[in-house]
C-alpha cells in the first residue's frame, strides 16, 4: 500500500502542477485577448483624432480668410463710434452677448470665454445675456440661469456669415428691453496655439445720437437706428468669425495631442502585448514538458 501511495504522489503532484499552470495560462489568454481589444480600440481612436485634426486644418485656413473679412467690417463700423465720440451712459440697463459655439472637443475655449462672464456678472449681476452657441449656454444656465433672455444654436456650424449675424441682431432688437450697453464677448484669434477671451462695445442708437461728432458724418437721425442695428449685427459677425477661427485652431491642437497620446499608449501596449504573447508560449512549452515527462 505505502508503495501504491509512493508512486501515486508524483503523478498527482504533476497533474495538479499542470491544471495550476492551465489556469494562469487560461488567464494569460484572457488577459492577451483583453490587451489585443485594448490596442485595437486606441488604434481606432487615433484614426479618428487624425482625421478631425485634417479636417480642422482644412476649415481653420477658410475661417482664417473670413476673420480677415469681418475685422474690415468690425473696424470699420468701431471707427465711425469712436470718431463721433460716443459715449456709453454710466447707469442703464446692460446686455452681454456671449459668442460661442455647439461643438466641443477643443480644449478649453468654451470654459474661458464663460470664465470672463462669470467675472463680469459677478462685478455687475443685473446684466442680461444673450448666448450664441449650446456651450456657453449649459455652462452659464448653472449659476446664471435667470440672466439669460436669449440664446441661440445652429449658429456658426460652418464659416460664419453676415446673414447669421443679422438674423442675431434682428432678435435682440426685437427683445422687448430695450438696453442702454451692450457688450459682445468672444474668444479673440491671436496666432495658431493662442486665443484670449475680450468684449467689445456696440453702441446703441441713443449713445449715437448724443454723440458730439455725429453730425459730421452728414447722417439723418432718421437713419440712426438702421445704422446701429448694422453696427451691432457687424460686431457679432467679427466676433463669430474670430471665435470660429479660435475653435478650429484649438480643436486642431487638441486632436493632434490627442493624437499623439494615442500614439504613446499605441507603444505601450504593444510592447505589453508581445510581452504577455511571450509569456503564454512559455507557459504552453512548460506544460508540454511537463506532461511528456510525467508520461515517461
Amino acid at each position: 500500500m505505502s508503495l501504491l501511495r509512493t508512486s501515486v504522489r508524483p503523478v498527482a503532484q504533476a497533474v495538479k502542477a499542470a491544471s495550476t499552470r492551465s489556469v494562469v495560462a487560461s488567464n494569460n489568454y484572457a488577459t492577451l485577448r483583453e490587451i489585443e481589444m485594448r490596442l485595437k480600440s486606441i488604434k481606432n481612436i487615433e484614426k479618428i483624432t487624425n482625421t478631425m485634426k485634417i479636417v480642422a486644418s482644412t476649415k481653420l485656413s477658410r475661417a482664417q480668410r473670413a476673420m480677415q473679412d469681418s475685422r474690415v467690417y468690425g473696424s470699420t463700423s468701431e471707427e465711425v463710434f469712436k470718431n463721433s465720440e460716443a459715449v456709453s451712459p454710466a447707469e442703464g440697463k446692460k446686455l452681454l452677448i456671449v459668442s460661442s459655439s455647439d461643438k466641443g472637443l477643443c480644449g478649453g475655449i468654451h470654459s474661458q470665454i464663460s470664465k470672463a462672464v462669470r467675472a463680469r456678472l459677478a462685478a455687475e449681476p443685473d446684466c442680461d445675456l444673450v448666448i450664441v452657441g449650446e456651450k456657453a449656454k449649459i455652462q452659464l444656465a448653472r449659476t446664471y440661469a435667470d440672466n439669460i433672455v436669449l440664446s441661440f444654436n445652429g449658429i456658426g456650424k460652418e464659416t460664419p456669415t453676415f446673414s447669421e449675424a443679422l438674423i442675431v441682431a434682428d432678435q435682440i432688437k426685437a427683445l422687448e428691453t430695450k438696453y442702454d450697453k451692450i457688450e459682445i464677448f468672444y474668444n479673440q484669434f491671436k496666432s495658431g496655439i493662442s486665443f484670449e477671451p475680450i468684449s467689445v462695445q456696440a453702441y446703441t442708437e441713443e449713445e449715437l445720437k448724443t454723440a458730439p461728432n455725429f453730425s459730421a458724418y452728414d447722417i439723418e437721425e432718421d437713419l440712426a437706428d438702421d445704422l446701429t442695428e448694422f453696427s451691432l449685427a457687424n460686431a457679432i459677425y467679427w466676433a463669430l468669425a474670430e471665435g470660429y477661427a479660435c475653435e478650429q485652431s484649438a480643436r486642431r491642437s487638441a486632436m493632434d495631442n490627442a493624437s499623439k497620446n494615442a500614439g504613446d499608449m499605441i507603444g505601450r501596449y504593444s510592447i505589453l502585448y508581445n510581452r504577455t504573447r511571450q509569456a503564454v508560449i512559455t507557459n504552453e512549452l512548460v506544460d508540454i514538458i511537463t506532461g511528456a515527462s510525467s508520461l515517461e
